[in-house]
């Protein structure tokens, strides 16, 4: 989601405080929602390399690359702009207390500086995974993650002869590891042994009938991500009503549930890739027992983790902070996490399966659905109520569980097979 995309500016580690924590959170959600412009173009992508692969038209491919890399330019440098002139005006709506906007302020304009970069990664990476190359966008994601937590530690902490930055200090570790990330992901796609045939020295121009076509498959799913990153916007909205403390330890389970999706994620991307492959190759029996298969693999993780979110959210929490309010809230968190996992598992795999398809419309209804019409309703529902925190997590409980069983009929049906792209 579209994937729940969790490329997000770098998550505060350790003893810090609670006011960095919250203006981190409230950052995180208006940040997010600009990728749903990226999106837009980015499942059409994968969808279009996939069927060009398994149909063998290698040239095609290429193009739908280029037509890529111009797109990911333009609209990372609109969004960037944006984000970084209307940061303070966004903070103070997302409801920040007098004493967290300074810092979202500033994190937020610092992170917006590296909005070129990550939708270059994004759209790279997008075309890769169409053609069934995950190694290469998982080399240089970790090792840009690598090099955000080392260099995080040394920014926010002042080490190695640096000042202490805080906040502002992880906010120039992520702009730093996504110009890493995109710099390898443009190596990724143009040296010599790479899975496409493109070249520094050529200069890619416009197709506008080739954007059209990422645009038909895509724009759903960049609607898809708009719903969800506003409907999470007015979610972290009603959770900020609650206090700074609560805000933290949202944003402690926030970020734990962001590491939860990322098997549920991989396996999503592998059924895009292969049920668009295997439909370019005229093989839609196929395709459907990839998707089913990759879910039944992904359930399986799904318990995994589950168990040790239900079991040790204390400690995982205590990872984060050391406000001993702040971790038994999050721990709470924690519990509705671990009980998500299974229904995230299924509609994100299957999800991720009807995108490979081209099938981006049923994803959009049931985010749309799910997220303002079941989790934000519910959310502030059980908050008046007095549940507090709990209360908005239990609404996004209900927000999965639809989703789940929406996407999970929708594939049953087969009507993705017959989706020309």
């Amino acid at each position: 989601m579209t994937p729940e995309i969790q490329l997000k500016p770098k998550v505060l580690v350790g003893n810090v405080s609670t006011q960095s924590l919250a203006a981190v959170g409230i950052t995180n959600q208006p940040i997010l929602l600009a990728l749903a412009v990226f999106q837009a173009s980015n499942v059409g992508t994968t969808a279009l390399v996939a069927r060009f692969i398994g149909t063998g038209d290698k040239s095609m491919a290429n193009k739908v690359v280029e037509q890529t890399l111009i797109l990911a330019v333009i609209s990372g440098i609109i969004v960037s702009g944006l984000g970084f002139g209307l940061a303070q005006t966004v903070v103070k709506f997302m409801g920040a207390e007098p004493e967290v906007v300074p810092l979202a302020v500033s994190y937020m304009k610092i992170v917006c500086l590296g909005g070129v970069f990550l939708s270059l990664t994004l759209g790279i990476s997008a075309a890769l995974r169409g053609a069934g190359d995950t190694l290469s966008p998982m080399k240089y994601n970790i090792t840009s993650n690598i090099i955000n937590i080392i260099v995080n530690y040394i920014l926010i902490y002042g080490k190695l002869g640096f000042p202490a930055m805080g906040v502002k200090g992880a906010a120039i570790a992520t702009a730093l590891s996504q110009g890493i990330a995109a710099f390898m992901a443009l190596i990724a796609i143009y040296q010599s042994d790479s899975c496409f045939n493109l070249s520094f020295r050529v200069i890619p121009s416009l197709d506008l009938n080739l954007i059209k076509r990422m645009l038909n498959i895509g724009v759903a799913s960049g609607l898809e991500q708009l719903a969800l990153r506003t409907g999470q916007i007015e979610f972290a909205r009603t959770v900020a009503s609650l206090g700074t403390t609560v805000l933290a330890a949202h944003q402690i389970g926030i970020n734990v549930f962001g590491l939860s999706f990322a098997p549920s994620m991989a396996f999503g991307m592998a059924a895009t890739t292969l049920v668009g492959q295997s439909l370019g190759a005229n093989r839609p029996d196929i395709a459907e027992q990839y998707g089913l298969v990759t879910r039944k693999l992904g359930m399986i993780v799904a318990v995994g983790i589950a168990s040790l979110f239900f079991f040790f959210g204390n400690k995982i929490a205590a990872i984060y902070t050391s406000d001993l309010e702040a971790i038994r809230l999050a721990a709470g968190c924690l519990k509705m996490i671990a009980i998500m996992q299974p229904m995230q598992s299924t509609q994100f795999i299957l999800a991720g399966a009807l995108r490979g398809a081209g099938d981006t419309r049923w994803p959009l209804y049931s985010t749309f659905i799910g997220v303002w019409g079941i989790r934000v309703i519910l959310a502030k529902v059980f908050v008046s109520m007095g549940f507090g925190l709990i209360g908005a997590w239990m609404g996004q409980v209900c927000d999965q569980l639809f989703r789940s069983i929406f996407i999970y009929v929708r594939y049953n049906s087969g009507h993705w097979k017959k989706i020309n792209v």
